[in-house]
């Protein structure tokens, strides 16, 4: 970067042309505020966002520069290296996550993590590494007792492989049980790779006549993709009693299935199929639909100018974690954790907010502030007379969007009434 060098960005441009010369510029304004935790850092946010929504690839070429930067932070001084790995953990993380970008992601938290928590971190690690030692034992043994039942199917895997859990995300989890490690299924998951979406479903198919699968845990990410592109087919089984010193029950495994399409892009996001075209960093709609987020979030920048108001809206729609809602007609609605069937209504259409009257959740007619997990299906019903939202949402809604277009409707409303209060003489 010009900054680290004698170089300047005429000298970029001049060597290199006037694309090249963008990237580099767009990269640099970005790391010219030292980080100082998100609440003081609305600024920088928004030149990011603004220079994302110009050419996504600033960003990406930002997240190769940061991990470069993590892998060598051992050399500077203590009070720069936790600036550094937090502000990758707080921002650059999260950003990844959305774009779809999991490998990235989990090498951003995977090199913060002991630099951020670095007490955390040597817990875990004397914590997880016996298990993890016992654990690819057992992961060995059943991935040659799958070749083999998949030789006799005459199913071809394209590879299959053991994934250990990224550290920083296995922290995560281990505070909701805890830090019960024996709550944790997916320590060590099995990944296999096959030809096409029919092979996907018929290795499912075979893998649960060989295990018995856990109730409720098959989850279906080809069919009903995460809104970040991801696509997969996950089930946990127990597996055969001969590979575990369970010998009743048997261990419990976590198999992912995808084909080398899903693999690449759950691993590079919206980078993995690249297609650059007059500014525009997308190659089909699909693509397009990872950066709708962002685009969305650059108009609410414009629309609101209260900078704590900015910050809780950047908080809700990139740091905070999402769940994915269900429409009766199987589309997906992403949004985030707490949200409420109001939430749900808005992020589909303003005007079926403003009209909503109830809510079924699972078939099951429920309140309007149920709190939404991931997988309910959803649907709202309306009333045509209502004229608009009602005041009270306000107390339990949590998208920006069901925020503003409910104050919004509740303003108009005052100011219409005022315009009818006569003055006295």
């Amino acid at each position: 970067m010009p900054e680290d060098t004698d170089r300047t960005l005429k000298e970029v441009k001049k060597e290199f042309g006037k694309h090249i010369a963008f990237l580099v510029e767009g990269v640099t304004k970005l790391g010219l505020l030292k980080y100082r935790g998100a609440d003081r850092y609305i600024e920088n946010l928004r030149h990011m966002f603004v220079a994302m929504a110009k050419d996504v690839r600033i960003i990406l070429i930002k997240f190769a520069d940061r991990i470069n930067n993590l892998q060598t932070l051992s050399a500077l001084p203590k009070d720069k290296q936790k600036r550094i790995a937090l502000e990758s953990l707080e921002i650059y993380a999260p950003i990844a996550n959305r774009l779809g970008m999991g490998k990235i992601r989990g090498q951003l938290e995977d090199l913060s993590f002991p630099y951020v928590y670095p007490t955390e971190y040597k817990w875990l690690m004397a914590k997880i590494n016996p298990r993890l030692k016992e654990k690819e034992k057992f992961i060995n043994l059943f991935i040659n007792f799958i070749k083999k039942e998949f030789e006799k199917h005459d199913i071809k895997l394209l590879a299959i492989h053991g994934r250990a859990k990224h550290l920083y995300s296995l922290y995560r989890k281990l505070l909701k049980y805890d830090r019960d490690l024996s709550k944790i299924y997916d320590l060590m998951a099995v990944r296999l790779i096959v030809e096409d979406v029919a092979r996907c479903y018929e290795a499912l198919g075979i893998i649960h006549e060989l295990c018995k699968p856990l109730k409720g845990r098959i989850k279906d990410y080809i069919s009903q993709p995460k809104p970040n592109g991801y696509q997969s087919l996950h089930t946990t089984v127990f597996s055969p009693s001969q590979f575990s010193q369970d010998k009743v029950h048997g261990e419990i495994v976590e198999i992912q299935i995808r084909t080398p399409r899903m693999h690449k892009e759950a691993a590079f996001g919206i980078a993995a199929h690249w297609q650059y075209k007059e500014g525009v960093a997308f190659n089909k709609e699909s693509r397009d639909q990872r950066l709708m987020w962002m685009k969305n979030l650059i108009e609410l920048q414009n629309e609101i100018k209260d900078e704590n108001q900015l910050l809780e809206t950047l908080k809700i729609n990139v740091f905070q974690n999402y769940i994915f809602i269900f429409t009766p007609l199987g589309d997906v609605i992403e949004l985030p954790e707490d949200a409420t069937p109001v939430d749900f209504a808005y992020q589909i259409h303003t005007e079926l907010g403003n009209k909503c009257c109830g809510v079924k959740i699972n078939n099951h007619i429920s309140h309007l502030h149920t709190t939404l997990k991931s997988g309910d299906v959803v649907e709202i019903f309306t009333d045509e007379h209502r004229k608009g939202p009602d005041e009270n949402w306000l107390k339990f809604v949590k998208t920006n969007a069901a925020q503003y277009h409910i104050r919004k409707y509740i303003n108009k409303k005052r100011k219409k009434l005022l315009n009818f209060i006569p003055f006295s003489s």
